[in-house]
């Protein structure tokens, strides 16, 4: 039986990469405190540093509340695009200037970083965490961080235009997701809008689809370092290059350089039904176009109904504290403030709109479409996990340039999975 996760979590209804947002640096300037005239503890300054760049006007405000309440804390919170956080993140500790808490994306990410991140283990949060978002950031049973929240990646479609096109049912199998993309097509609809610009959405996300399709993906991944497995021999793998084919037939003709931004708004404009996407896009779809009818749904890789009725959800992100900051018993202050105050939970669920991952923690009925439909999913027990962050360091990007070629007709498919497993044994040597 192929593995699922169990998730117990309803009392609930939570983006870029991935997050996946783009744009500048953002850094939230400090505000004055209210200082307490009978209190004259010296000030500390706790330095956050974070990749999830859509929320960045919202930890400005929570950064105002949180010195309101505690006069002898200054919060520096620094925020940046996802695509660039890494590379930030070393060149900070190199000069010096670690962060007291930061992200870490956990699994294979958490030992690149274990030496530096601070064992949270007794924290009275550990027990809350739901199960799926355990196994990130443990080791040796210890836990390393705080989950920040669920996301989930699948199609986003537009449910009007479906119905338009007299699409009466979610397509489960790839042989139905063709039917629906060619009625598309003959009613004058456009299918699917690609960003195929980024090994983001490609390596990431859409090739995430046939390795946690396998029974066990983590084994699956160990005979790939090990070589004992192929990708260009994995009969899963080959038959998700017949969906990446199918969105490229009924998709735009520039997918090779559409951006993830260009996408969205054009989705979000209702120029194309079918995007490949995630619940970090809710606030720009409940922004630009509030009485959009957004639907998700998953990506079939076969005929096979039952492996394909699913969604990929994961943690996308972590807080992790450095184990040597001076300051670390005051940054374990803060993170159990924001999981257990009335304030830190209102800015999880109502003003970042996050899934909860903490089951005391109850989520907004407002949440966004996709999140609305993320969870549905979740209840119904019809999610598999993220692998990504499992696999050798390196190979994402060598893996997203062969996806390239591919779309833009350089190679073909046998072509591009012999690519995969060259680039893969690549990474392993290199690490």
């Amino acid at each position: 039986m192929r593995k699922t996760f169990v998730l117990t979590v309803f009392a609930m209804m939570f983006g870029l990469l991935f997050g996946c947002s783009s744009g500048n640096n953002v850094t939230s300037e400090s505000t004055p405190s209210n200082s307490n005239s009978n209190n004259n503890e010296e000030k500390t300054t706790l330095k956050i540093f974070q990749f999830k760049t859509e929320i960045v006007e919202q930890l400005k405000q929570l950064e105002q509340e949180y010195e309101s309440e505690h006069p002898t804390i200054d919060l520096e919170i620094e925020s940046i695009t996802g695509t660039d956080y890494e590379t930030k993140l070393k060149a900070k500790f190199a000069a010096g200037d670690m962060p007291d808490i930061f992200m870490n994306e956990g699994y294979a990410d958490l030992d690149n970083w274990l030496e530096h991140v601070e064992d949270l283990s007794n924290e009275p949060w550990v027990e809350d965490i739901i199960d799926v978002a355990r196994e990130p950031m443990e080791r040796d049973g210890k836990t390393y961080g705080m989950p920040v929240t669920l996301e989930g990646i699948g199609f986003g479609y537009n449910k009007d235009l479906f119905e338009s096109a007299g699409i009466k049912e979610v397509p489960t199998t790839i042989s139905e997701l063709e039917e629906a993309a060619q009625k598309l097509q003959d009613s004058g609809i456009n299918a699917f809008i690609n960003n195929y610009n980024s090994y983001f959405p490609l390596a990431m996300h859409a090739f995430n689809n046939p390795i946690a399709k396998h029974e066990d993906p983590t084994a699956f991944i160990k005979g790939l370092n090990e070589g004992t497995a192929k990708l260009a021999t994995d009969e899963l793998t080959k038959q998700w290059t017949d969906l990446i084919q199918l969105t490229i037939k009924y998709g735009n003709k520039d997918g090779i350089i559409t951006d993830h931004n260009t996408a969205r708004t054009m989705f979000i404009n209702e120029e194309y039904a079918i995007m490949q996407t995630g619940n970090w896009n809710d606030p720009v779809i409940v922004e630009m176009n509030p009485d959009m009818n957004v639907g998700f749904m998953p990506m079939p890789i076969n005929d096979d109904s039952t492996l394909n009725d699913t969604i990929f959800v994961g943690v996308p992100n972590n807080w992790a504290i450095y184990k040597d900051s001076p300051n670390k018993d005051k940054a374990k202050d803060f993170l159990n403030w924001l999981v257990t105050s009335e304030t830190g939970k209102r800015y999880i669920t109502e003003e970042f709109r996050f899934i909860p991952a903490l089951k005391s923690i109850e989520a907004s009925s407002e949440l966004g479409p996709i999140s609305k439909e993320i969870v549905r999913y979740i209840e119904e027990d019809k999610v598999l996990g993220w692998q990504w962050a499992k696999y050798p360091e390196g190979v994402l990007q060598l893996i997203g340039d062969s996806i390239q070629k591919f779309i833009a007709g350089k190679i073909d498919a046998d072509q591009m999975l012999e690519e995969f497993d060259k680039a893969w044994q690549q990474s392993i040597s290199k690490n």
